[in-house]
């Protein structure tokens, strides 16, 4: 689940590791004074103690889970609420491939969050299976391990409105012109809070990060493992954070890539209007790129030709959607990927020049809904409802519709390029029908072991502040910037001055004496692609709303 502008109108069975029992049902550790002594500690000491005991019965998964062998597939039991250990419990799926090395190389799970919220992690031992070069010194001492969070996908599932409906298009153009564009935006916004409300009003309330971060430690002890070894890239570096809050002494290594603000102020209001900007310039990045490549592309040999075209294009699309699918909102929903990925550049100026010169089918392809995708539609719908679920009833929000519309005004004059989409996405917080919540203090912890943190300077997603804020936070941590880079994820990227560095601290818990600043990654080169490759590409990116 990317960012979209869609609600705006918007093998191995290591079975006795796994029911060691005892030593790996770990005491809820206390790092946040909300945490220590409460209900919910004690639920998940619990919880974390039957999963120890029970482990994780790894099968084949399903047929269609695309997921193919030798990745393993299993379940958790979870509370639904922690408070209540004893009451309903619901299943987070988790799936795995085992270490390339030796019994004496393996050093346990690599658990993974991609991001969201919202995003499943189940592609992640895939890059074991893919034989992926970035990650193979690492796949020799860890089985990858991913997860879909609670209500993501197959781990309960929540829903907000009809998965057909959400994907229909064209939705009004995000820019409002007059105030009862707002008005409408306004009511849609409330239509589809009280769609969560109506269709998932059960699970609703335990939709937070405590409660994701509370199943992550029931996983790791599910696994067997005393200590947690975790990946967390986008909103997965929130999940850490708060981890590495509450559970500090069930950490072993953890690397946290491209870095949510964890600072409670920034949650998740503030995060959303520092994001528009950010991606505006990484969006005239992208602009210089296009038209440094001209000759390839022939969209505008300068940036402000490029962002001219880029208006002429939203305005006939307003105008007259393009094969009566492609509006403003759409055309947002599809371009927002190259400022999110350095490795959507070409595959999104050559739909777009393919559009220039006359053919419209990659863009109404890679823009346009797929109907006939019900799977597709159905994972969409269930991340954007996931992700609302989770930042609304992680903090309380601006209710008053003066505050959204007086900061998204300002913000949109310096920042048009996503402002609005992101406003009427966040726009249900402002009616949410359920007790929204106080977010954690993040804060180092008794036991909490160095963490690394990755960066790049000019990440539109989340802005460079971000991983410096939690770097003053998780003391002792260590901080890598890519300097001149803004790729979204980091680790995903060859940068041997990131990727080795990445290797020395899974496999030897190394970090640098100092902080480290990298030169950034190589440039995007211009090439020919498809649309089926812009596509999967797109759908492929391991980062997601955050």
């Amino acid at each position: 689940m990317r960012r979209t502008a869609a609600l705006g109108a918007a093998g191995t069975l290591v079975t006795g590791a796994l029911l060691a029992g005892a030593i790996s049902a770990t005491p809820a550790s206390a790092g946040d004074k909300h945490q220590r002594g409460s209900a919910e500690a004690r639920g998940v000491a619990i919880a974390a103690a039957r999963a120890a005991k029970k482990g994780i019965n790894w099968q084949a998964c399903p047929a269609d889970w695309g997921l193919k062998p030798p990745i393993q597939c299993g379940y958790v039991t979870v509370p639904l609420d922690y408070a209540r250990p004893n009451g309903r419990t619901i299943k987070v799926a988790v799936d795995r491939a085992v270490s390339t090395g030796s019994k004496k190389e393996r050093q346990g799970a690599l658990v993974y969050n991609p991001g969201g919220p919202g995003g499943s992690g189940m592609k992640f031992p895939a890059r074991i299976t893919s034989k992926s070069a970035l990650w193979a010194k690492t796949a020799k001492a860890y089985d990858f391990v991913g997860f879909d969070p609670r209500g993501v996908g197959h781990s309960a599932p929540i829903s907000c409105m009809d998965p057909q409906e959400f994907v229909k298009a064209p939705k009004a153009d995000p820019v409002p012109g007059s105030e009862a564009d707002k008005r409408a935006q306004r009511k849609l916004a409330k239509e589809y809070a009280d769609g969560c409300a109506e269709r998932s009003g059960g699970l609703l309330p335990y939709m937070t990060t405590k409660n994701t971060v509370r199943d992550l430690d029931v996983i790791r002890a599910g696994l067997g493992e005393k200590k947690l070894n975790y990946l967390g890239v986008s909103y997965g570096t929130y999940l850490g954070a708060v981890y590495g809050t509450l559970f500090p002494g069930h950490v072993r290594r953890m690397l946290v890539d491209s870095v949510v603000n964890p600072a409670r102020k920034n949650i998740w209001y503030q995060a959303n209007l520092d994001q528009d900007v950010a991606f505006e310039t990484r969006w005239g990045d992208w602009k210089k790129w296009v038209a440094k490549n001209d000759a390839t592309y022939h969209i505008g040999d300068t940036p402000e030709k490029v962002q001219a075209a880029w208006e002429k294009l939203r305005a006939t699309a307003k105008k007259n959607p393009i094969s009566g699918v492609v509006g403003p909102a759409e055309l947002t929903g599809f371009f927002q990927n190259a400022p999110y990925y350095d490795s959507m550049w070409a595959p999104v100026a050559e739909v777009w020049s393919a559009y220039v010169s006359g053919n419209t089918k990659p863009l109404v392809e890679n823009a346009g809904p797929n109907l006939l995708d019900l799977a597709g539609n159905k994972s969409a719908e269930n991340g954007n409802a996931v992700y609302t679920a989770v930042e609304c009833n992680d903090t309380k929000w601006p209710t008053s519709w003066q505050k959204w519309d007086r900061d998204n005004t300002r913000i949109h004059r310096q920042a048009p390029f996503m402002t609005w989409s992101n406003a009427w996405m966040n726009l249900p917080c402002a009616s949410w029908p359920v007790k929204q919540q106080r977010p954690v203090e993040v804060r180092t912890g008794k036991g909490l072991p160095s963490v690394l943190i990755v960066q790049s300077t000019r990440d539109a997603a989340t802005p460079y502040d971000g991983a410096v804020e939690l770097h003053r936070r998780f003391k002792g941590s260590r901080l890598i910037t890519e300097r001149d880079a803004g790729s979204h994820g980091v680790t995903g990227q060859v940068n041997p001055c990131i990727n080795d560095r990445v290797d020395a601290y899974f496999l030897e818990g190394k970090t640098d004496a100092k902080d480290v600043t990298c030169a950034p990654h190589a440039t995007p080169q211009p090439g020919k692609s498809t649309a089926k490759a812009a596509a999967k590409g797109a759908s492929d990116l391991p980062g997601v709303a955050w």
